[in-house]
């Protein structure tokens, strides 16, 4: 009777023992700091055995025997969700169950700049390594009628910012995202505007808002360019802006634009064609959508670079041509 006392003791003890160093292992980081984040995967359909095998075998120290224990005692074994996520210094396994059920997968990011065109927004997203790049084969307007757009034409109609996105989401996402901001951000500014504006439509604020963007040296003029150019449409003024004319160049243009470009007329010639070009240029940032629906009141219709980022600014052709010679020749 005795030795059966002792074993059942010494069985309650084990038990004991096991259990706190079940609990301390739950609260344990379990990489320390010299070591660098390790990404791992937990595939569709996962319970909590699987997922602890995946999570050991892409290389994290954890026992899946005692991960399927915790994720039960926790009632969380049903919870896991599948995706790409990463375990960072610091990490408890009760931090890791917590991490797994809310979806809390790894982080990439994309910037988009201001002033892009989406030629090249179309590059870097094709280039980014963590998105599944769904729309490599689709041309620009295939593109537009996979985000559900009404619009045709990609010009300036995403907005330029950094969004995060889980590791292996779609391109469309970025595109889907982008673009929403974009049409919520004109469409504020369009129900601000001035009703004496020259614009018919908000895609044409947007397509001057982002020749506003591209030809602005210095972000404290983007209001006194735009009203400029207002000026000049009320006027029926020719433009006269270098950025579309290097548009319409496509990959004719080397970096140098020549008195022959200003003379050859293109849709985008604005040395050529009144008004403003059929699209976009660029994708223009808020500053420039604030500039092109809320222009500073001047009287100026011209502007000339002073070699220092910043401009003059001249009311009448006379002066314009003084500061030409001043600041240009």
């Amino acid at each position: 009777m005795a030795f059966i006392k002792k074993i059942i003791t010494l069985c309650i003890m084990l038990a004991i023992a096991g259990g706190g160093y079940f609990v301390y292992w739950s609260q344990h980081p379990i990489i320390g700091d010299e070591i660098e984040a390790i990404e791992f995967t937990i595939a569709p359909g996962s319970g909590a055995h699987a997922a602890g095998q995946q999570i050991a075998e892409a290389g994290v120290p954890i026992e899946p025997l005692l991960f399927n224990l915790l994720a039960r005692v926790t009632n969380k074994s049903g919870k896991l969700k599948a995706g790409a996520y990463e375990l960072k210094p610091g990490t408890t396994p009760l931090r890791l169950i917590e991490q797994l059920v809310r979806g809390e997968f790894a982080q990439e990011q994309l910037t988009i700049i201001e002033g892009w065109t989406f030629r090249q927004m179309r590059a870097a997203i094709a280039a980014h390594k963590g998105l599944k790049h769904d729309t490599v084969a689709l041309s620009d307007k295939e593109v537009m009628s996979a985000i559900g757009s009404e619009y045709k034409l990609p010009e300036g109609m995403f907005f330029p910012d950094t969004y995060l996105f889980a590791k292996g989401a779609s391109d469309l996402q970025i595109y889907k995202q982008a673009h929403g901001i974009l049409l919520t951000r004109l469409n504020e500014a369009w129900e601000k505007r001035d009703p004496a504006l020259p614009y018919k439509t908000p895609y044409e604020a947007l397509t001057m808002a982002s020749i506003v963007e591209k030809e602005t040296g210095q972000k404290s003029e983007r209001g006194m360019i735009a009203g400029v150019f207002v000026n000049r449409l009320k006027l029926g003024m020719l433009l006269q802006t270098d950025p579309t004319v290097i548009y319409g160049m496509g990959n004719r243009y080397d970096g140098k634009i020549r008195k022959s470009d200003l003379e050859t007329d293109t849709p985008y010639n604005t040395y050529t064609r009144t008004g403003l070009p059929p699209t976009p240029i660029a994708l223009p940032g808020v500053q420039s959508l604030a500039a092109a629906l809320a222009p500073a009141k001047t009287a100026a219709l011209y502007f000339v670079s002073k070699g220092n980022g910043t401009s003059q600014f001249s009311d009448n052709l006379t002066d314009h041509n003084r500061a030409v010679n001043k600041y240009q020749r």
